[in-house]
């Protein structure tokens, strides 16, 4: 056979390879409003930059009719490419092929690109549409699943895992992407749970469909499983691209830095935040009026809304952004909150970025059911995750910081580099009117109009306590600062940190309480 045979047979081979399962199940996927996986790969990279491995891998599956049964790619397709120019791995399911499902060779597919991904230092990116493990292959398709999960262990930390669920993603599978550092949903396409609808009405007897159980609104809003949420998959892939932006290669690496912009000059900085304490603000004003154009991007935007975190950019370098949210619960810390923000806080310490945190709170959430809810394991994982972090940590408290939540959004005392303050800062044990109920309940009582004398007390713990400079006068606080220099203020204290260096006591890794 002359060489342009081969290369022929070559061309004719991978053509039919890159068919998948075939003019049917391609049409079926398209008709159910879905890309196909290699359309997945092409709107998510840049043009021309992919390169597939492990093309021509076959499974060697011989029970239950698999014996020569050709799976084209068995059924997942692997390579490298770029997003805007960063490198990254990635792997997308093809769910025309025998549904997506996973068999060994499948598995080892995806572990071999998870293993290119840790040992070149570049982002991972799991596209997720299967109907789960090959029965046909029984326990060989659940070893695939575990090597995957420890490999996605491995990969914590030193390069960023993302996953996005564009079909099916159940049982097992789903742990993967809770493995992960973010995951994507698309709204009516990425559904994941762990016991499917079947089963519920086999069980319990009770009837929900798949959009109930697990559908994308339900993992963003409800479950907070998902990070980001899109309205179809061109917006998914856009939402990456910006995230990819925004984060380093690997652990070892800083984020890309942009030309600095300076905010809109429609956004000023003064005026967003109320005197009265019992007025709420949207903090995202407050990000978006410091950082460069104006540009946030939101992380877990629907799901424990009291806490806002998110991407931003400081004089051109990124930082991770960490606010209560006043609009919300008065943005107090809950155990959903807690859990939102300790898990943000982490991966910005794992892949160095500075982390920024506005405070405006009341403290954590009262209440039987926060209590029966495990408020105080939860709410110790953001006193953790401050607490360990080592990247630059500025704080600034603009408005309310009482009580245990003073301490928790990355208080002095909890290792903040820096910590400023705006003249409209409240810091104390407790709000004003609490605290005179109960250090001057017997002069209230006895008083010969109690009301009157209450607010008298209440103006007098306000001129005491209710204000930054108690706290700066013991160097709890920097600087008491002009809302307008709060920008100036954050990028100097970034620069000037951001070779910082701390020695911690040495062990293996700490318990945080998970």
């Amino acid at each position: 056979m002359s060489i342009k045979q081969k290369i022929q047979e070559l061309v004719t081979r991978m053509a039919r390879l890159h068919a998948g399962g075939g003019e049917k199940a391609v049409e079926k996927q398209v008709a159910s409003g879905k890309l196909t996986a290699r359309d997945r790969i092409r709107t998510l990279l840049d043009p021309e930059s992919f390169h597939e491995y492990d093309l021509f891998v076959e499974h060697k599956s011989r029970d239950f009719g698999m014996a020569g049964k050709e799976l084209p790619g068995d059924g997942v397709i692997t390579g490298t490419g770029t997003i805007s120019g960063f490198p990254v791995c990635v792997y997308a399911q093809d769910f025309t092929v025998a549904g997506g499902s996973l068999g060994l060779a499948h598995a080892r597919k995806i572990t071999k690109i998870m293993d290119h991904a840790l040992k070149l230092g570049v982002p991972l990116i799991g596209i997720n549409d299967s109907g789960g493990a090959r029965i046909q292959e029984g326990v060989n398709s659940l070893a695939g699943y575990g090597e995957i999960f420890y490999r996605n262990t491995l990969a914590s930390g030193v390069i960023p895992q993302i996953s996005v669920i564009l079909g099916p993603c159940a049982g097992g599978a789903v742990y993967s992407p809770a493995l992960t550092d973010f995951v994507f949903v698309v709204d009516q396409i990425s559904k994941m749970f762990i016991t499917g609808p079947e089963v519920i009405r086999t069980v319990l007897g009770e009837e929900i469909s798949m959009e109930e159980l697990g559908g994308a609104r339900v993992q963003a809003e409800i479950s907070g499983n998902a990070h980001f949420f899109a309205e179809n998959e061109t917006q998914c892939f856009e939402h990456i691209k910006r995230l990819i932006a925004f984060i380093p290669w690997n652990n070892r690496k800083q984020a890309d830095a942009f030309p600095p912009k300076p905010p809109r000059p429609d956004r000023p900085v003064e005026g967003i935040v109320p005197p009265s304490a019992h007025e709420p603000f949207d903090v995202r004003d407050v990000i978006r009026a410091v950082c460069d154009d104006s540009d946030f991007f939101e992380v877990q935007e629907h799901w424990a809304a009291n806490i806002v975190v998110g991407f931003a950019r400081l004089k051109g370098r990124s930082v991770g952004v960490v606010g209560n949210q006043p609009q919300v619960l008065a943005g107090v810390l809950d155990v959903d909150a807690a859990d939102k923000a300790a898990r943000f806080i982490r991966f910005c310490d794992a892949f160095n970025i500075p982390l920024v945190t506005l405070v405006d709170l009341p403290g954590y959430l009262p209440g039987v059911d926060q209590e029966h809810a495990g408020v105080i394991r939860h709410g110790a994982k953001i006193l953790y995750a401050y607490s360990e972090a080592t990247v630059p940590k500025i704080t600034v408290i603009l408005r309310k910081a009482y009580g245990g939540g003073y301490i928790a959004m990355c208080s002095r005392h909890l290792g903040a580099d820096f910590v400023f303050a705006w003249p409209s800062a409240e810091i104390a044990v407790m709000g004003p009117e609490g605290a005179a109920n109960i250090i001057f309940r017997r002069e209230i009582a006895a008083a010969a109009d109690p009301e009157s004398m209450r607010r008298e007390k209440v103006r007098e713990y306000q001129a005491k306590f209710a204000n930054p400079y108690i706290a700066a006068a013991e160097g709890h606080v920097d600087a008491v600062i002009q809302p307008a220099e709060t920008r100036e203020y954050l990028i100097h204290a970034i620069e000037v940190s951001q070779h910082k260096d701390e020695v911690r006591p040495r062990r293996k890794h700490g318990v945080p309480p998970f």
